[in-house]
């Protein structure tokens, strides 16, 4: 056990586009679910959720993706210190912000940095390693974690691993890797490379001032950020101006591959980044004929097929080795082996102006959720859901006609005038030009079908 308990910095700022339509800007891999229980982001923290680790996390995440953070740390009770990036700065900026807020607790604090859309479900094997890097760790060194390869992946970068340092089974870094091509991949995994998970424990003060020696306009960017910085109920907002002027440069580009500290520490455990829908399909049951289905899905006649279907009934006959991908508003269909096209396909999609590029059909805010139903040039009929607590505030257009029937629940509106309640199956009509608050006071969720023409 170390000396201290070690702090887990979270880097939850990602988008995720090699998922689409999954994966969206507006709710990225890590908040989504793969055949488990909890999301990815989840599982990350409730990893980090034993004795080894203090009881507050740091979590950096997208100021954007705030409520999805807050409802996935609320569904399983981890309370943490969240703190929001105003636009993106790549990963060395989130973490300096991440390492300096645990320096105020501690200079010399052992800090996990981990991103928070990976995969590792042996818990146990994970605890371990980290336990088994801490003295290296303590003693001054930058440890960062490779992956012993399944496979030559071309998905990955890797690290050469050279002279050994010492008895903990860590080495000096003789090289990184960006992902290869599939005949390097086989040279590297033959000569013993290992996959760059990205993840990596550092003592505080050590980290901080190789930051401030290699990528100084970061931390003078991100230091000021962080002393501008807004304290909301739930998290801190860094200042945007400030923030804005820090490098946009990763952690391996402006410190791991500059470092004189940093060694490396083979592990052994199933790990995965999820960086694609063939990941997917790797981490996901397979019936007999190696089909994985999530959803309503049915596969007859076969093979090594992936289908994830939401909402609706998606049949696959006579195919092999296909990604299918069904979602109320998109579908995608694409070859195992072929999904890397995926980010070429996004960015046509944004550049014909296509929202479904970069958002869903469900909006989440303070007060709940919003999921679209079905839309025309017309009318729009959508799905409200007000959790307990939650209040909506509606100032009626002309143009529009807004209607909202009761299906579980009690509301309570109050208008210019009067104040109404409102059951099952009862209709709520908004007037014309009017404004009208609606009011979930209930311990249950309040749900709503709503209609605009």
């Amino acid at each position: 056990m170390p000396s201290r308990p070690i702090n887990p910095v979270v880097l939850s700022g990602g988008a995720g586009t090699r998922l689409w339509p999954l994966s969206r800007e507006s709710q990225p891999k890590q908040f989504l679910r793969f055949g488990t229980r909890h999301s990815l982001f989840q599982e990350t923290l409730l990893r980090c959720s034993g004795s080894l680790f203090d009881a507050r996390p740091v979590v950096v995440s997208a100021e954007a993706h705030r409520l999805l953070v807050a409802t996935d740390m609320e569904d399983i009770n981890i309370v943490a210190d969240v703190l929001l990036e105003p636009m993106r700065r790549d990963s060395c900026a989130a973490i300096v912000a991440g390492v300096l807020h645990v320096a105020k607790r501690d200079p010399k604090a052992l800090v996990l940095v981990l991103a928070a859309d990976h995969r590792i479900p042996d818990v146990e094997a994970f605890c371990n390693a980290v336990a088994s890097a801490v003295p290296d760790a303590e003693a001054g060194h930058l440890v960062t974690f490779g992956i012993v390869p399944r496979e030559p992946a071309t998905g990955y970068g890797y690290i050469k691993p050279g002279a050994p340092i010492g008895n903990n089974g860590a080495a000096k870094v003789e090289r990184f890797v960006e992902k290869p091509d599939r005949t390097t991949a086989e040279t590297y995994v033959t000569a013993g490379y290992l996959w760059n998970s990205g993840n990596f424990l550092v003592r505080a003060d050590v980290f901080l001032n190789e930051a401030a020696g290699l990528a100084p306009e970061v931390v003078k960017a991100v230091r000021q950020s962080l002393t501008n910085s807004e304290k909301q109920v739930l998290s801190i907002l860094l200042h945007a101006d400030t923030f804005a002027q820090s490098p946009q440069i990763s952690v391996d580009f402006a410190i791991m591959e500059k470092t004189k500290k940093l060694v490396v520490k083979a592990v052994n455990y199933d790990w995965s980044d999820i960086g694609s829908w063939e990941a997917v399909w790797q981490v996901m049951d397979h019936d007999s004929h190696g089909n994985a289905t999530e959803g309503k899905a049915v596969v007859v006649s076969g093979l090594n097929n992936l289908v994830h279907s939401e909402g609706r009934l998606t049949g696959l006959v006579g195919v092999d080795d296909l990604i299918v991908v069904t979602t109320p508003d998109a579908v995608l269909v694409t070859k195992q082996g072929k999904s890397e096209g995926v980010k070429t396909l996004v960015a046509a999609l944004r550049a014909g102006s296509h929202p479904e590029a970069d958002n869903t059909l469900k909006v989440t805010s303070d007060w709940g959720e919003l999921e679209q139903i079905d839309a025309s040039n017309e009318y729009r009929v959508n799905r409200i859901t007000v959790k307990p607590g939650g209040t909506i505030e509606l100032q009626q257009n002309k143009s529009l006609a807004h209607t909202w029937i009761v299906l579980t629940g009690e509301a309570e509106t109050s208008g210019q005038t009067q104040v109404a309640r409102y059951g099952v199956n009862q209709i709520i009509r908004i007037p014309a030009s009017g404004r009208l608050q609606l009011n979930n006071s209930s311990t249950r969720a309040l749900v709503l079908l709503e209609t605009r023409t």
